[in-house]
């Protein structure tokens, strides 16, 4: 199944993807999310987990790249520092993310007696995109209740478009949303999966690129004409990789926004987060030297290649589950499928 039968859309695909197409494909990751709806509140919560034991003392290596700055994510300059990942990631909006750092705090605390007793505290990862165009943003809807039911939730299938994280989000003229998608790529006579999950919420309308083709939202949007918004990029992989390669990843997230038609204005924050399963550090060992494995440099760029068509996909799938919404103060934002529909691009 190629992104022709999954979004109705045709997109040269170099790469197979997994039996779901989506992040979860990547064996041990769930995702889960919840979704608030109600009047003027369009919001949520998207929580994913690198794998199903416990993180805290199970890490998985990691690398972060920050596209551009205009964000407020909390939990990237420790990955940047020690290069690994020991929570859960969640997804939500901009002012929400002190209510999701202490709701993930205490999921973690419970399980992890330990943590501010006899070692230190955690590293938790919370992300954000400004969904204020359609939500209330100032009303803080998103509860720590709603953080641990998405914890709670998570699983191999999800849904994508306007759920969780995504719900009042825009992007490119069009609503916005939850995308995933998977790559395969065989190394060394093994399949291994790269797979990729998005909160979109960026671009100038206007500037819509789908497979080389031109959408021009612009003709109906009532948004201004500017890249503002943020998008948040996670790749996850089962390949062996250093947290070096991991951030050279993260890196080539760039190159899937330049496709679909982002420059990266100076309002957006876009930041790519890559993790694998492969590379596990204990929180405790005995040992002061730890083994682990990496890709051959000379011949990464099969990874490279792979993460940048999964990023793309799961942009443009975030767009087409997306339905058209009508949020805060009467705007409405069309989905892309009413937007072909109705403008028969």
């Amino acid at each position: 199944m190629g992104l022709t039968e999954k979004c109705g859309l045709s997109l040269h695909s170099k790469w197979k993807h997994g039996n779901r197409n989506l992040i979860t494909d990547v064996p041990g990751v769930k995702v889960g999310n919840v979704t608030i709806n109600d009047g003027d509140i369009h919001t949520g919560v998207t929580a994913v987990l690198p794998h199903g034991g416990n993180i805290f003392q199970d890490k998985v290596m990691a690398g972060v790249s920050v596209i551009n700055g205009f964000g407020k994510s909390i939990g990237l300059i420790q990955i940047e520092e020690l290069g690994t990942i020991e929570t859960p990631i969640i997804l939500t909006n901009t002012l929400s993310i002190g209510t999701a750092w202490n709701a993930l705090t205490k999921y973690m605390l419970e399980q992890n007696k330990d943590i501010g007793v006899s070692t230190g505290t955690v590293n938790c990862v919370i992300t954000e995109c400004n969904d204020g165009r359609l939500n209330d943003i100032r009303g803080l809807h998103v509860k720590e209740e709603n953080i641990l039911e998405a914890l709670e939730c998570a699983d191999g299938d999800f849904e994508e478009g306007a759920v969780g994280g995504g719900t009042g989000m825009v992007c490119l003229g069009v609503k916005g949303g939850i995308g995933s998608s998977s790559r395969i790529v065989n190394v060394d006579g093994n399949d291994y999966t790269i797979g990729a999950l998005v909160m979109s919420n960026f671009g100038s309308p206007g500037n819509l690129v789908i497979d080389g083709k031109h959408y021009d939202t612009s003709k109906y949007s009532q948004l201004p004409e500017k890249d503002e918004g943020s998008i948040i990029m996670l790749i996850a992989t089962d390949i062996p990789l250093n947290e070096r390669q991991l951030k050279r990843v993260s890196k080539r997230a760039m190159i899937s926004l330049g496709r679909v038609g982002s420059y990266c204005g100076d309002g957006s924050g876009d930041i790519a987060i890559t993790f694998t399963t492969a590379n596990r550090l204990k929180h405790y060992s005995e040992k002061n030297i730890l083994e682990t494995k990496m890709f051959y440099d000379d011949k990464i760029d099969m990874v490279f290649e792979a993460a940048v068509e999964a990023v793309e996909e799961a942009i443009i799938s975030s767009l087409w589950h997306a339905e058209t919404m009508e949020g805060i103060r009467g705007r409405k934002v069309l989905g892309l499928r009413d937007f072909i529909e109705t403008y028969g691009e």
